[in-house]
């Protein structure tokens, strides 16, 4: 591969990812939405968190595990208690490899 490809590539792969970001803003800045619509959408950030997150937790090995060996469910469940008590992103985080890091030297 020769360093022209590798730069056009590295451009390509910059643009696809920053316009999907951009190109909203842009566009949609200077219009008002409707309540109804401003309210919808806030909703779709925490659904599609939340669909990762279980996925991630329930499925991590590509299918349903809901068992006592499927160490990710005992590390979310600390993790959530925190998240809902101090609402705060670094305990949260905190407290999920503190926890990830003793389940997977314990086990």
């Amino acid at each position: 591969m020769s360093a022209t490809s590798i730069w056009i590539m590295i451009f390509c792969v910059s643009a696809v990812s920053l316009l999907p970001r951009i190109l909203p803003v842009a566009l949609f800045s200077r219009f008002e939405f409707p309540e109804i619509l401003k309210r919808w959408l806030s909703f779709v950030a925490p659904a599609v968190l939340g669909g990762l997150t279980a996925l991630s937790v329930l499925a991590p090995s590509g299918s349903i595990d809901i068992s006592l060996q499927n160490r990710y469910i005992w590390v979310f469940i600390p993790t959530l208690l925190v998240a809902v008590k101090t609402r705060s992103l670094f305990w949260t985080l905190a407290v999920g490899i503190v926890s990830m890091a003793l389940l997977y030297h314990i086990l």
